[in-house]
This record gives C-alpha cells, sequence and structure tokens, in this order.
C-alpha cells in the first residue's frame, strides 16, 4: 500500500533524476566550447586532436615570421614558443598592430591533421607592462624567466640563457 512518506520520497528520487540529468546536459554543452590553454611544451609533449580548439600561448620566435598573399589575402606563418618548445603557426588575416617577434601572444585555434597549428584569432600584448597570464606562467615554468629580475626577457636572447636544471 502507497503511504504519503513513500509517495513524497518517490517525487524527491524523480526530482533528484530530474535535476541530475539538467546538470549532466548542461556540463556537456559546456565542454563543447570550452577552449584550454596550452604551452607550446605541452602541445608537443601531447599534442590535442585535430580540430579540438585550444589557446595556444608563449612569445613570437625571432626570426619566424613569414607573409604571403593570396588573392588579397595575408596569410602569416609564425612560431610561438615558451623557451623549450615551439610550434608552428599559421594565421589568415590581418594580424593585431602589436604583433612583432619577441612579443607574448596568444593564438586560437585547432592542429591541423598533418601538424602545425592553424589559428582563427591572433591576441597580441596590449602594453609595455602587460603579459597574459597563462603566458606568464609557461615562461616561469619553463625557466625563462623569473619576474623578481625584471621584465621577460627578449625572445631573442634566448639562444643564450640556461634554463632551471641544466648546466
Amino acid at each position: 500500500m502507497r503511504t504519503p512518506k513513500r509517495r513524497r520520497l518517490y517525487l524527491v528520487l524523480a526530482c533528484l533524476v530530474c535535476l541530475g540529468g539538467a546538470v549532466a546536459l548542461g556540463l556537456a554543452a559546456f565542454s563543447s566550447s570550452l577552449t584550454y590553454f596550452l604551452s607550446p611544451r605541452q602541445v608537443e609533449a601531447k599534442p590535442p586532436p585535430p580540430g579540438r580548439s585550444f589557446r595556444l600561448g608563449g612569445i613570437v620566435e625571432v626570426g619566424t615570421v613569414s607573409t604571403s598573399v593570396t588573392n588579397g589575402i595575408p596569410t602569416t606563418h609564425f612560431a610561438v614558443t615558451d623557451g623549450r618548445a615551439a610550434v608552428r603557426v599559421a594565421f589568415t588575416g590581418v594580424l593585431p598592430d602589436l604583433f612583432r617577434e619577441g612579443q607574448g601572444v596568444v593564438a586560437i585555434g585547432s592542429m591541423r591533421p598533418g601538424g602545425g597549428f592553424v589559428a582563427d584569432e591572433v591576441l597580441a600584448k596590449h602594453g609595455a607592462d602587460y603579459m597574459p597570464k597563462d603566458v606568464e606562467q609557461a615562461l616561469k615554468e619553463s625557466g625563462k624567466w623569473d619576474p623578481r629580475f625584471g621584465p621577460p626577457p627578449n625572445a631573442s636572447a634566448w639562444d643564450d640563457m640556461k634554463v632551471k636544471g641544466n648546466t
């Protein structure tokens, strides 16, 4: 026999199942739109699957920028480095005014099936003292910069610098 107490229990359980389903659907919807940040070293160690969107951050490696124009649309190729690894990037479109070699950059895009990164958007450093937090952290972890000793070094000086742990 059904008692009011048992009916309330069934109602509460049904509400919990519905709430759990709604939360699961919401999380599934958000997970497809998340864009993770990766440093070049992380991409080299474990490349994301082709087509998976993520943010690639680091410094534009000196001597790697080249631009070609096809049908009036510029395509720029460059490398983003964190001091330990570099990832080749291709970007079709107009770059930000502050984009240049040796500057901090965050590129949003995905890996190609054959390798290399295709950027849909490129964000450049926008001030003398600003560096994206994720890029700053990647440089600290690679041992290329310690903020106690001043601003980050120019990327062209990295070849002469020693990384922590290397002698």
